[in-house]
């Protein structure tokens, strides 16, 4: 994946926000004005790895969002925080660098509300963009340095830490590709290479078309912006899968498995704002 898959002109990137044992942050966002002192100093983070990060405009969203709420097609997340960028104020003649977070009460625009059904997860995202005259050559270098150097200076990451009420082990900038590559590891290391397979064609190649038929794995295309996964019968299912197996409750328990299977690729598409069909008589291939 290269850095102008997403966008050549604009750098996103995400504050990752890695929990001690799952426990969710006790407020939904930073208080606007910690997300405005946060985004000064995740702009001298940078600028220490990469100069020309100096030139540029910064905007940082400190909701904290599961992984699937920002890695969805067409990028809204950061797209909304472009959109905010757009709309905030100069100042004076150099880059701006402007946090958004939650109002006096601590409420959060819907605009910038995660999504509650996604709580609970080890690990956290707040989403940043870089914009300006520069960006093309912070974009390339940042690209190389933030997977291995992207730590948090320890006065950022206590402020995350007390701003969002968060029991956080680790704190790091990444590159929008280096989320997507942890997801992918993550994937791999449940055996879900064909899903993340079918993910990362809907995010980066949208227009594209992709077809997972790798038994025992369900039968799964992607197409046209949109999941379609095939719905088979016990007779169907066991000649794809299991053409050898003659004991009823083995063929009973692993068209359960398949079944099972087809509901957690449903789950893991939708979350990630993925329109999921259920298609009879083998829609999908």
């Amino acid at each position: 994946m290269s850095a102008s898959t997403i966008r050549p002109d604009v750098f996103y990137g995400v504050i990752a926000i890695e929990l001690r044992d799952g426990k969710p942050p006790q407020h939904a966002a930073m208080p606007a004005k910690l997300a405005g002192d946060l985004a000064v100093l995740m702009g001298r983070d940078l600028t220490s790895l990469v100069p020309q990060v100096a030139s540029c405009d910064i905007a940082l969203l400190t909701t904290h969002f599961d992984p699937a709420e920002v890695l969805r097609s067409g990028w809204p997340q950061h797209r909304n925080v472009e959109s905010l960028l757009k709309r905030a104020p100069e100042q004076g003649m150099g880059a701006r660098l402007v946090g958004f977070g939650s109002d006096a009460q601590g409420g959060v625009h819907d605009s910038m509300r995660a999504d509650p059904a996604l709580l609970g997860g080890g690990l956290r995202v707040m989403p940043f963009v870089l914009h300006g005259p520069a960006v093309a050559l912070a974009n390339e270098r940042l690209e190389y340095v933030l997977f291995d150097h992207g730590m948090a200076e320890a006065d950022a990451a206590m402020l995350i830490r007390d701003g969002l009420g968060a029991d956080a082990e680790h704190i790091r900038y990444m590159s929008l590709h280096d989320l997507l590559s942890v997801m992918a590891m993550q994937f791999q290391n449940m055996e879900l290479d064909g899903l993340w397979a079918l993910l990362e064609t809907a995010l980066l190649e949208p227009e594209s078309a992709y077809a997972l038929d790798v038994p025992p794995e369900p039968l799964v295309r992607y197409g046209e912006g949109q999941m379609h996964i095939a719905l088979l019968d016990p007779a169907t299912w066991q000649q794809r899968n299991a053409p050898e197996e003659t004991d009823p409750a083995k063929l009973e328990r692993g068209f359960a498995h398949y079944q099972m299977r087809q509901r957690q690729y449903a789950a893991v598409f939708e979350a990630h704002g993925m329109t999921v069909n259920f298609e009879h008589g083998g829609g999908a291939q």
